[in-house]
């Protein structure tokens, strides 16, 4: 058993190593770039690994502007230690950067709204405020000592519905950076408007540590899926540009790959932009989306992976967006606009089936 299992782990790491490599020499040719890639976390429990905030609100807090500065919601007492994680920790951030600009540190990105970045901030202090839990830690604190870089990672809960439906959301960022702010964040809180459970996750950029992480988080949500009031049954998995890579990655490959016990399939991978092209033929059911004019994930290539999915027999779509370029995230004031509800459709479409 040991020696299979370093055969196939290694052999998954030649396909993500290949397709990082690819994705790099893809990043030296064009001026944009795609977002191209352990122990069993039952011990993890929603009180001993979340963030602990004190309500501290007495009313008399103002809402953050478009002219607040990024640091500022970075530095507020209300988000503990956790408020470095709503931005990249991976990117500098200018002390003068205010919300209305948060574009300008999301590399490869489009179409970043500065309304939404506004709304998401209030949101998450609102939330904190009002006595709500919006972080979890997904690794002990043993862990993060053995590992300091796990030390930022975790989950961002955006609530629907009590006993509702979840969604693990991934944003891209090339593997250098988390884009949470634009590629998750957002559908996280549309999907939450919607009524079900959306956790945002970030992650330790790297494709390999990328996609253990994401399977910790994915099994830190079943094993705690009662506390949490969500229900894992169908769950789906999103992704932009590198996060789709994982999401696919995970739905193809499984948790046990990534060094966790093997926990369901999801019911529906939903991806934007990727140029991910391998097909396994363990594809679970797939929805994708892309514009004409990404000169990162070319749509002749998502649309090839599409059609060689819905080959093997498993439901998968695409809309294809004319004149976008890559990192649209929800496409606000676009032609994309809505394609968040189409791929909601698909996924309960897809939940319960085989």
């Amino acid at each position: 058993m040991g020696k299979t299992w370093h055969i196939y782990r290694n052999s998954l790491r030649v396909i993500l190593l290949s397709g990082v490599l690819s994705f790099m020499l893809l990043l030296s040719g064009c001026g944009q770039t795609e977002e191209s890639s352990r122990t069993d976390s039952s011990d993890a429990n929603p009180s001993e690994k979340a963030e602990t905030v004190e309500n501290g609100s007495s009313g008399e807090e103002e809402d953050y502007t478009l002219e607040t500065k990024v640091m500022d919601v970075i530095n507020d007492p209300v988000f503990g230690d956790y408020g470095r994680l709503i931005f990249p920790v991976d990117r500098t951030i200018d002390e003068d950067l205010e919300l209305q600009d948060v574009g300008e540190i999301l590399t490869w990105y489009n179409n970043v709204n500065p309304d939404r970045t506004v709304e998401i901030a209030n949101y998450l202090k609102d939330q904190v405020e009002s006595g709500e839990q919006i972080f979890y830690d997904i690794y002990t604190d043993e862990e993060k000592a053995e590992d300091p870089d796990k030390e930022n990672t975790g989950l961002f809960f955006f609530r629907g519905e009590p006993g509702a439906k979840t969604a693990v959301i991934n944003a891209g960022g090339g593997f250098v950076y988390v884009a949470a702010m634009h590629d998750s964040f957002p559908h996280a809180m549309e999907l939450s408007k919607k009524g079900y459970n959306a956790f945002a996750l970030i992650y330790r950029p790297g494709a390999d540590t990328a996609c253990e992480d994401l399977a910790r988080a994915i099994a830190f949500l079943h094993e705690n899926a009662d506390e949490l009031q969500i229900d894992m049954t169908d769950y789906s998995l999103w992704g932009g540009s590198a996060g789709a890579r994982m999401a696919a990655w995970l739905g193809s490959y499984g948790t046990a790959a990534f060094g966790e016990k093997e926990y369901p399939a999801p019911a529906a991978v939903i991806m934007e932009y990727t140029g991910l092209s391998d097909v396994t033929g363990n594809e679970p059911p797939t929805y994708a989306c892309v514009g004409t004019n990404d000169r990162i994930a070319s749509y002749r290539s998502m649309k090839d992976y599409i059609s060689r999915i819905q080959e093997n027999g498993t439901d998968a779509e695409i809309q294809v967006f004319d004149g976008l370029r890559h990192g649209f995230g929800l496409g606000e004031g676009t032609v994309a606009e809505g394609w968040i509800d189409e791929a909601v459709s698909f996924w309960e479409r897809n939940a319960g089936s085989e």
